[in-house]
């Protein structure tokens, strides 16, 4: 079955910098922005928590800075991306408060995505925005990423962030409207592909390289980020960006590539919980809470009796019953010290017992698997 947008109750939407900037002014095209705004206010009256993965910071200031060299060496990079974030930021924050919606900017790195600890914070981030019906704009922090410690393109980062949000569908908005047997600019011959099912070798061979200009992506990207979000349970669509509204027109049937989430994939990553990680400790919970866990409830630490073994944030352990039959597997929202403070205890007691605000669940039900 094609997904369906308006069905949706998380999407992450890329945009890249051909699409945000006008080249003949370096400057931001507002009016596209805007019809964009637009659109992810549609969504957002329709309740779908709404991401953007926006690329043009670097395009944005390099005639600033006076870098028209086709070339830049990363510390220039550096330079115009520290530049120009602040323009993109403000035209992102400018057209969705039109619709009086509130930009937030992250800005992560492959190390945030990479990183356990870093990655749940970089979560718990992203939820609380949407929770406060915030829309977060993300790009990757190419001010501090090296060479070797960056995405180099934001098709990859919009795949991890959909996958760390556990999002519906990614949308990746670009100067074509989907997949193609071959390219359709040298062979007349290339067929449009509307639904890909499964990612094969023959699909993965399509991709070709990244195009010239301010792009640093190209199929090839899009297709990495394809096997990224479809294992992750998420649908991903190659649309044009380059109309009106095209969120809109994705709606209304506008051409486009699907690739269809796997069946799987929501699963997989319990499967990794249950089996694939060696527990670090053990929490073991009264009755009331046990009977919760069976119910899909998460595990909050009024119901926790004891904590043993030593662990961090982000870690492994068991749940077990007083008996001590083991119940679950998770992930922890705390390490063991300030777990051992705060079971027994209501969640809004937590700050006041540790000295800051963390999350209400100590194992959220996302990160919980029964056994």
């Amino acid at each position: 079955m094609i997904p369906d947008l308006g069905q949706a109750k998380r999407v992450v939407i890329k945009i890249g910098s051909a699409l945000v900037v006008d080249p003949a002014r370096a400057a931001p095209r507002m009016v596209w922005l805007e019809g964009m705004a637009e659109d992810i206010a549609a969504l957002r009256a329709r309740g779908t928590d709404v991401i953007v993965v926006s690329s043009g910071a670097i395009a944005l200031a390099r005639r600033s800075l006076k870098l028209t060299q086709k070339k830049l060496r990363l510390e220039e990079k550096q330079a115009a991306a520290a530049v120009g974030q602040i323009r993109l930021a403000q035209a992102w924050s400018e057209v969705l408060g039109r619709f009086g919606l509130t930009a937030a900017q992250l800005l992560l790195t492959l190390e945030d995505t990479e990183d356990r600890r870093r990655y749940l914070n970089a979560r718990a981030t992203l939820e609380t925005l949407a929770r406060l019906g915030c829309i977060p704009v993300i790009n990757e922090n190419d001010s501090v990423a090296t060479a070797e410690i960056r995405y180099g393109d934001n098709d990859r980062l919009a795949a991890r962030v959909a996958e760390m949000v556990q999002a519906d569908q990614l949308l990746l908005l670009s100067d074509i409207d989907g997949l193609y047997t071959g390219d359709p600019k040298c062979d007349p011959n290339a067929r449009h592909i509307p639904v890909v099912e499964h990612l094969t070798a023959e699909i993965e061979a399509m991709g070709g390289e990244p195009p010239p200009g301010y792009s640093s992506g190209g199929m090839r990207t899009k297709l990495v980020a394809a096997r990224i979000a479809t294992a992750a349970g998420c649908a991903m669509a190659i649309a044009l960006g380059h109309v009106e509204r095209p969120l809109r027109a994705l709606e209304r049937g506008a051409p486009c590539t699907w690739f269809l989430a796997s069946p799987e994939g929501r699963s997989a990553r319990k499967r990794w919980i249950a089996g694939a990680l060696q527990p670090a400790g053990v929490l073991v919970v009264d009755p009331g809470a046990a009977k919760a866990l069976t119910r899909g409830k998460s595990l909050l630490p009024a119901g926790v009796q004891t904590v043993s073994g030593k662990f961090e944030r982000g870690d492994p352990v068991e749940v077990r019953d007083g008996a001590g039959a083991v119940l679950a597997r998770g992930l922890c929202a705390y390490s063991s010290q300030d777990a051992a403070r705060i079971i027994g205890h209501q969640s809004a007691e937590i700050e006041a017992l540790l000295g800051w605000r963390g999350r209400d669940e100590v194992i959220h039900r996302d990160d919980l698997v029964l056994l």
